[in-house]
């Protein structure tokens, strides 16, 4: 597909977007049509719902911020704004089941006082960054990774300007570059010095939308050393702008902490730590765009690398839909959101026992 054809596909699909976070659409899933009144008065009751969920603060209206309480009422939006759609950074992290600090499904769905009506909740980027690794050129110091980068929407390419970050023992690194068609090629070059993992770091901003900010990242092996799976050493929850970091293993030493965002960078230093945890400040980057968080330690003699997303996302909480076979009406809707200045996409689901 040209490249013209892409930004203009990406670009309308975008204002699709962006009117369904003024009106949402319905997509009803076990039927496929709203065939009589019933069926119209559940579809605007859910519709009402999932507005709710998105436009309505809670109670207390800081329930994000302060962790040692839940919700009385439930609600996203940022109490500081007053913008439609523009939800609570630490409201939505406490959504991950990855924060120590996260609420429960069965913590809200009480407070809804809706027994009748179970739900879900997706949020992630607008659209997808994968990254491949192609090649690999050792050398006598050092070694080369090539690294395939593609953005895209539902298969569709997305031109984006690149932010990238290499993070290894003692190595820090970061280059730009531009997506041609949705693909581009980066490499990393690391000391055979280092000890353990790296780790790639991928920002996407969409030329469309300098808002609209992707990411990804990609753990590898360097001197043969194979990464754990994240949350192995470490379990990661920002929150309010002060970094939690747990251990899981009591042996563990952490080393350095970065926050990442498309145009900046720093280091963290620790506030306070015990023997199962310590905190960091993470700075309010001036970025439309999500911050990534990375931490180094030890393990013994295992050099590894942590990180997560702030906001704490991509998330997933609420029903399963997929089996939800006592279920007759399902429907989802679409809202493209703000969360500090960067626009995400917004899924809720909602659907009530049969009758």
């Amino acid at each position: 597909m040209p490249t013209i054809s892409i930004d203009t596909f990406f670009a309308c699909s975008l204002m699709v977007l962006l009117v369904l976070s003024a009106m949402a659409a319905t997509s009803k899933l076990l039927y496929p049509h709203i065939n009589n009144a019933v069926d119209a008065n559940i579809a605007e009751r859910y519709e009402s719902i999932s507005k709710y969920l998105l436009l309505s603060e809670g109670t207390p209206s800081n329930w994000g911020q302060n962790y040692q309480i839940a919700p009385e009422t439930f609600g996203l939006a940022n109490s500081c704004s007053d913008s439609p759609y523009e939800l609570d950074i630490d409201k939505v992290s406490r959504l991950n089941s990855e924060s120590v600090y996260a609420v429960s499904y069965a913590q809200i769905f009480t407070k809804l006082e809706m027994p009748d009506v179970s739900f879900r909740i997706e949020i992630e980027p607008v659209f997808e960054v994968a990254i491949n690794l192609t090649s690999t050129f050792e050398e006598t110091n050092e070694t080369t990774y090539e690294f395939e980068i593609l953005t895209e929407k539902h298969g569709v390419s997305v031109q984006a300007d690149l932010e990238s970050y290499v993070i290894a023992e003692n190595h820090l690194e970061s280059n730009d570059a531009y997506t041609l068609n949705g693909r581009t090629h980066l490499n990393a070059t690391l000391s055979n010095n280092a000890n353990g993992s790296g780790i790639l770091i991928v920002f996407a901003k969409s030329v469309s939308n300098t808002r609209i900010v992707s990411f990804s990242a990609y753990p590898f092996a360097h001197n043969s050393t194979e990464p754990e799976p994240r949350g192995t050493f470490l379990r990661l929850s920002p929150l309010n702008y002060v970094l939690n970091a747990s251990l899981i293993y009591p042996e563990t030493n952490m080393s350095d902490a970065y926050a990442l965002s498309f145009n900046y960078s720093s280091t963290l230093t620790q506030n306070a730590n015990n023997s199962q945890s310590a905190t960091y400040s993470i700075p309010h980057f001036l970025d439309p765009s999500p911050t990534l968080i990375v931490v180094t330690g030890w393990n013994s003699t295992y050099f590894f690398t942590e990180w997560t997303a702030y906001p704490q996302i991509p998330l997933q909480i609420g029903a399963n839909f997929a089996s939800a076979t006592a279920l007759s009406d399902v429907f989802a809707y679409t809202y493209l959101v703000t969360i500090d200045s960067a626009l995400y996409k917004c899924t809720v689901w909602l659907g009530g026992p049969k009758e």
